[in-house]
């Protein structure tokens, strides 16, 4: 299966956009590398900006730029915007409803082996705590170029989560996505699986093994935490005995959290929720530390079938 990585994609179409755009600028704390933009800021340097390792500038600065009618695209690791500059996205953009995207690269478990300072499983839960910003963790590079391009038509605030390395193409390159709406990836009436970013391929290979063990399992690929698609949750949830979430970052706040609110409160139904536990996660590559917590597609339709057979 064709793998690309979403900084590419996300990259690509930025310059795109940039075309055609005079008033949509890229901002970077030391990441234009990390991001894939040193293209973007040498065909446009006049609408880029690199403030070096300094993320609470660089947030600022991107707020400030909206302020004067601008779209802003903030980018830099996942794990210092979502820490460093907290006050700063919280402030300058959720609480001003600034025309700025966060875009965080090498989120989750991304940087391998450079361990927990650079890992970021708390973000998710942080981020859709401030009132007025969108959550947004696209499932691979098809998804990302279409939703950058429904980003930069928004005048909303958003916080958007990518990892590193290239991932598995799961749509088709014209393939049309809604901020706020998830994709339903296969139908299914005994289980529902809910996922988002990188763990929605893993999801898939984990329904396609249920399936080939008489299990019947709905999987939606819910790109958008925040705000969440209740109505389809409800809908498949209803008709499940099970509703698994499975995610990248840590158990607590996260998808899981998010979804088990909204069902608790008006659809209870039996949950588990499948993402990295509350402890210092061991160091290693995407693909060891997925196999290690069980969240590869083998682990998770395991855990999914030991679920089902209490």
């Amino acid at each position: 299966m064709e793998k690309k990585a979403l900084r590419q994609a996300f990259a690509e179409k930025l310059e795109q956009l940039a075309e055609k755009r005079k008033d949509l600028y890229a901002v970077t704390s030391d990441a234009r590398g990390s991001m894939g933009l040193g293209r973007f800021f040498d065909k446009f340097p006049e609408q880029s900006v690199e403030t070096g390792i300094a993320e609470m500038n660089s947030v600022g600065i991107a707020s400030g730029l909206a302020s004067c009618g601008n779209k802003v695209f903030c980018c830099g690791p996942a794990s210092f915007l979502s820490a460093r500059s907290l006050e700063q996205i919280k402030v300058d953009v959720a609480y001003n409803q600034s025309n700025v995207a966060v875009v965080g690269v090498s989120g989750g478990i991304s940087y391998g082996a450079l361990g927990y300072t650079h890992q970021s499983l708390h973000d998710i839960a942080v981020m859709r705590a401030f009132p007025g910003l969108d959550v947004i963790i696209p499932s691979d590079a098809a998804q990302m170029a279409c939703l950058t391009e429904r980003l930069a038509d928004s005048s909303l605030p958003a916080y958007v989560r990518i990892g590193r390395n290239p991932v598995k193409m799961i749509y088709g390159e014209n393939a049309s996505f809604e901020i706020g709406q998830s994709v339903v990836l296969r139908e299914g009436k005994d289980v529902l699986v809910i996922a988002c970013g990188e763990m929605v391929s893993e999801a898939m290979e984990a329904c396609e093994a249920l399936h080939s063990s008489g299990v019947s399992a709905a999987l939606l690929d819910m790109h958008t935490v925040k705000p969440l698609d209740t109505a389809k949750i409800a809908c498949y949830a209803k008709t499940a005995s099970l509703v698994v979430t499975v995610e990248e970052h840590n158990v607590y706040g996260g998808l899981g959290a998010a979804v088990s609110e909204f069902l608790s409160q008006n659809c209870p139904v039996r949950m588990k929720i499948l993402g990295l536990p509350d402890e210092v996660p061991v160091p290693g590559s995407t693909e060891e530390v997925f196999r290690y917590y069980g969240l590869d597609g083998e682990g998770i339709a395991k855990t999914i079938m030991s679920c089902l057979s209490v």
